[in-house]
């Protein structure tokens, strides 16, 4: 992709922000996973997430097959 000089000036000056990169450093400090509780993946909250979302977006069931766990290689 090829940019104007102008727009490549602007992105140049961008990336030597001092302020850009500290808006970033907060953001980045600040962002949290909700799936993950006291330091641990927390397979509760991912479940409760999926099916909430599932729900959401009006998506059906499908019915419970049991796996049949006869010559699984990884």
């Amino acid at each position: 992709m090829k940019f104007s000089k102008k727009l490549e000036k602007e992105l140049i000056e961008l990336s030597q922000s001092a302020s850009l990169k500290k808006d970033m450093e907060i953001i980045t400090l600040q962002k949290h996973n909700p799936f993950i509780k006291n330091g641990r993946p927390d397979p509760d909250a991912y479940i409760e997430f999926v099916t909430q979302y599932n729900e959401f977006i009006n998506h059906k069931q499908k019915p419970f097959e049991q796996m049949i766990d006869k010559d699984m290689k990884l």
